[in-house]
């Protein structure tokens, strides 16, 4: 259990980043109304989702790359590009940043932290939680 004060920069953190998203998903809904003007964000909101996509993987190879390099200002540099990419995907699709913490939450009631779901694989038509095998956890 953490203790009070570790929960409370905890919470503050995590107000602070939601604030900070909710604010990048309302400009970037204010760029796609043609309230705001943003060039690299209208050309691609004009994309499709293939390519806002494709910006994310790109992003996260980035920030993989740096992080190998030991490039630490890199990494933040290129997790914000992640971070922005990942939010024009989320406005194309309708999902808004509090439906991703609802689920942050759920799995960290669920499994005490937020982290990554096991695989699941059908077996005889019912679809179970696996194990993750050593090579599956580094990804």
């Amino acid at each position: 259990m953490l203790k009070a004060k570790t929960q409370e920069k905890f919470s503050a953190a995590n107000a602070n980043g939601q604030d900070r998203l909710a604010r990048l998903a309302s400009a970037i809904a204010e760029v796609r109304s043609g309230g705001r003007i943003s060039p690299r964000t209208t050309k691609l909101l004009a994309s499709d989702i293939a390519k806002m996509a494709k910006k994310v993987v790109e992003e996260a190879a980035e920030a993989a790359i740096d992080a190998v390099r030991g490039d630490r200002a890199a990494v933040v540099h290129e997790s914000v590009d992640l971070l922005y990419n990942l939010s024009i995907v989320w406005s194309e699709m309708g999902i808004d940043p509090d439906e991703v913490w609802a689920e942050m939450d759920r799995r960290e009631t669920v499994m005490g932290m937020v982290e990554k779901l096991p695989k699941m694989r059908p077996d005889d038509g019912i679809l179970k939680a696996v194990e993750p095998d050593v090579a599956e956890v580094d990804d």
